[in-house]
């Protein structure tokens, strides 16, 4: 039996505070990569293949709600972080939502019968491909916080971080671009569709829209504690 402890969660986050936090961002963005081919089944019409893609986007949602709940219940009070410890919460909850919006659309899919208007699959890829480079950006952003922590929030580092996060920002300017654009193509066809489905394609399309939107909410709430 080896005598050798191991290392508690206390002193893991006296180590790297953001390694959990790191962690659950991972599996969030698993959550986003099934959003494009759950969209790409419902292209294709294959119901079985959405309800597959929304029941794992489902488990991946619950596996980042444990880690979360994990982190909340595990980070003690009086323990000396090198950024403040609500600040810590406040970004694993707004990593959070971005799941739960990913669970969301799933269940909508998965639900109800979704019929996709032929004018709307171009700019809904658009759409697509926009908010999976936004989740990939801020993905990125948290994965380089270990580094932010070794040279103490300063130097080239926080100059690189900076950058990358004035960089998701513009991302989610153009992606409001694209959102309008989306809801105009949507208008324009809405008498070939029943109106319980038009409500549901703008539902969608505001779920998808509100990932960038929550990006943008991680990117602000990093500026802000990196800089204090």
């Amino acid at each position: 039996m080896s005598l050798l402890k191991k290392p508690s969660l206390s002193g893991l986050l006296r180590q790297s505070p953001f390694k959990p936090i790191q962690q659950h961002m991972r599996t969030v963005f698993s959550c986003i990569c099934l959003i494009p081919p759950l969209f790409d089944a419902l292209y294709r019409k294959d119901l079985p293949q959405v309800r597959d893609f929304a029941e794992q986007i489902a488990l991946l949602e619950t596996e980042a709600d444990q880690i979360k709940n994990t982190f909340r219940l595990n980070m003690p009070r009086s323990l000396f972080l090198p950024v403040d410890r609500e600040d810590l919460l406040g970004l694993i909850t707004d990593q959070d939502i971005i799941a739960d919006t990913a669970e969301e659309i799933g269940q909508i899919l998965c639900y109800r019968d979704m019929e996709v208007p032929d004018a709307l699959k171009k700019i809904l890829d658009e759409l697509l491909e926009g908010t999976m480079e936004i989740s990939s950006d801020a993905k990125a952003i948290i994965e380089q916080l270990d580094e932010l922590l070794e040279v103490g929030f300063g130097g080239r580092e926080m100059e690189k971080v900076s950058g990358m996060i004035t960089g998701l920002r513009r991302s989610e300017h153009n992606i409001d671009s694209i959102m309008h654009r989306t809801r105009r193509t949507l208008f324009a066809v809405e008498d070939q569709l029943d109106p319980v489905s038009v409500i549901f394609w703008y539902k969608l399309i505001d779920l998808l829209g509100s990932i960038s939107d929550q990006s943008e909410n991680m990117a602000d709430r990093l500026l802000l504690f990196l800089s204090k």
